[in-house]
């Protein structure tokens, strides 16, 4: 085994495609074939299944790409710290629901970082997305709810696919909503107060069921519904339309503005917010440092 195999088997594993891998390394596709199956021999396992649609990764395969990345990780923070510069690019993945704490932390593992040559994915994604990057290593990590609600059927999701969730912290419900939005001026909101506003929520594909929601009591009737799928937009129809959203209440003002508020929800209801990680794989450094900046940010 050598360092250029595992950084051939994590590429082809990016692509999802020998000819596209092999291409982004300049090699030749049967010179990344015989690196893979020298591999393959090595190990006695099998990483990839090959098909006409390209390559997916076999149970070993997940489980060798995650303990590759380690190992390319740390070999990249040796040259970073002793040479002054690394053979690579760092990498590093978060998949999350639309958190600002999150971004807020994966900004500053990247400042924290220091270094000149990355590549780091912030992906803020539909529920079952997030377990699915997990489970097959898109991403080192995820970050999503628990309530009374909705545990049962994500647990269950979580085991099936060897996912362990972490608790982080536990939150009451609150309402985003412009500033300039009437209830702006109340201390706290209830059910009643938001009937004649837009309820705006994120599209979860073809998974919307309401298990899989981002937002608590989902399951309350509303007469305007507004489905978006970016963070973004849904700040601006807060504003431009005086909707509300259900959420944790936790925002970032230096991230995202002044011009959104939080205000607390009076239900008997609680969101559990916490990363899940594959169950067999020890995180990596990258890894284990993001987790301690969301403990510090969320404590």
């Amino acid at each position: 085994m050598t360092l250029k195999q595992l950084y051939y088997i994590t590429t082809a594993a990016d692509t999802g495609n020998i000819t596209e891998a092999a291409k982004r390394l300049y090699i030749s596709q049967p010179s990344l074939t015989a690196a893979i199956h020298d591999i393959e021999e090595e190990y006695g396992i099998t990483v990839f299944l090959r098909s006409n649609k390209g390559i997916t990764l076999t149970p070993d395969g997940e489980e060798f790409l995650g303990y590759a990345r380690q190992i390319l990780e740390q070999t990249w923070l040796l040259d970073e710290r002793y040479k002054g510069k690394g053979s690579g690019k760092l990498r590093f993945c978060v998949s999350s629901q639309h958190y600002s704490f999150v971004v807020e932390a994966f900004v500053k593992l990247l400042k924290q970082t220091g270094s000149s040559r990355y590549e780091f994915h912030m992906r803020e994604t539909q529920t079952w997305e997030i377990i699915e990057d997990v489970a097959h290593l898109r991403s080192e990590i995820g970050v999503l709810y628990l309530n009374r609600y909705n545990e049962t059927v994500i647990r269950k999701t979580l085991r099936d696919n060897d996912l362990e969730f972490t608790p982080l912290f536990r939150a009451f419900p609150h309402v985003f909503i412009g500033k300039d939005n009437p209830l702006a001026a109340k201390e706290e909101l209830t059910l009643e107060d938001l009937k004649p506003y837009p309820r705006l929520s994120y599209e979860q594909g073809s998974h919307n069921a309401f298990y899989f929601s981002e937002e608590i009591l989902s399951t309350e009737d509303c007469d305007k519904d507004l489905v978006v799928c970016d963070r973004a937009t849904l700040f601006n129809m807060l504003i431009g339309l005086n909707g509300y959203t259900i959420c944790s209440g936790i925002i970032s003002e230096e991230l995202n503005g002044p011009n959104i508020v939080a205000r607390p929800l009076k239900v008997d209801d609680y969101m559990q917010l916490g990363y899940i990680l594959p169950k067999e794989i020890r995180p990596s450094a990258l890894t284990s440092e993001y987790i301690r900046i969301l403990k510090r940010l969320t404590a």
